[in-house]
């Protein structure tokens, strides 16, 4: 794939949830049967190692034969991907994206470094880095809301004027004021929000989401895209619904069960039941809802939104 400029990368972006088998191996056929399940889907684009992807337990190994079959399918189908070369130790992450540079991806997602909260300074010399061994590939900055640094619009501004090397980010959005003071760079950068607001972030300079509607349904999630573009009053009537049902069902996962990010987009993908055979299993340490309470939010989402199992 070519590089994409930040007014390309736009839409309703499915995420690769990492298949976990009961010993903790990596199921590479079911993940060879998602990114089929995907690209037949025809989203905007597929990225791989987000949080959904487990990035930070996976060994240098796996990491290269994750994103090796990934590029290999995305490629030989023309469709956009992005490679998460993500890991909470910089020196790891810039040695992932060297790696996968030959891969070609359509861009890289990166995290700031985590051990200890970075300054300004420090983050900026990080992405100069990061921009420089990636290029001519674009940076995706994924600052997520457990990031020990959240980037506030005036640091986002600073890293616009010195890193032209980054596209876009992946961001929890925010109020009204968020987006008012984010709007002068809406130009600058693709800005990526939650799935489940999407319909309420395009209105306001949002350009789409690594979206965890699609680990409901990924063929749901881009039809609900599409109908935002092309009639924004009724994609906004179905985000309503699609968030009143997130906010009752998925995010207890978070709220209320305490369990992470990536068990909610997994119990979310479970419930979907659109790759048979995935489990809502987690590699180890991290807790995971039980499949049969995954399932019953399913029949929940199916009689609340019918319209995303069709």
């Amino acid at each position: 794939m070519n590089p994409l400029a930040a007014k390309e990368i736009r839409g309703n972006w499915a995420t690769l949830l990492l298949p976990v088998r009961p010993d903790d191996s990596i199921d590479y056929e079911l993940l060879s049967a998602e990114v089929d399940y995907f690209t037949a889907a025809k989203v905007n684009g597929i990225y791989s190692n987000g949080s959904a992807g487990e990035f930070y337990t996976q060994t240098e190994a796996e990491f290269d034969r994750i994103n090796a079959l990934l590029a290999g399918k995305c490629n030989a189908a023309g469709m956009p991907f992005q490679v998460g070369a993500a890991h909470p130790c910089a020196q790891t992450a810039r040695e992932r994206l060297r790696r996968a540079k030959a891969l070609r991806p359509s861009a890289f997602q990166v995290t700031l470094p985590d051990w200890f909260p970075p300054s300004l300074d420090e983050i900026l010399r990080f992405l100069e880095v990061m921009a420089a061994e990636a290029a001519p590939v674009p940076l995706v900055v994924y600052n997520p809301p457990h990031a020990k640094r959240k980037l506030t619009p005036p640091e986002w501004a600073e890293i616009a004027g010195r890193v032209a090397g980054v596209a876009g980010m992946k961001v929890p959005g925010g109020d009204e004021a968020w987006y008012a003071a984010m709007r002068p760079l809406t130009t600058r950068f693709s800005i990526f929000i939650p799935g489940h607001l999407l319909h309420a972030g395009l209105g306001r300079g949002a350009h789409g989401a690594y979206s965890n509607v699609a680990c409901l349904s990924p063929k749901f999630a881009q039809r609900w895209y599409e109908l935002c573009v092309s009639d924004p009053p009724a994609g906004a009537a179905l985000g309503r619904r699609i968030a009143a049902f997130w906010e009752a069902n998925i995010a207890p996962v978070i709220t209320r069960r305490g369990l992470s990010n990536m068990a909610a987009d997994k119990t979310a993908a479970v419930a979907g039941a659109w790759l048979p055979g995935l489990t809502t299993r987690l590699r180890w340490p991290y807790g995971f809802m039980p499949d049969g309470l995954a399932k019953k939010i399913g029949e929940t989402a199916r009689a609340e939104l019918p319209e995303a199992f069709v």
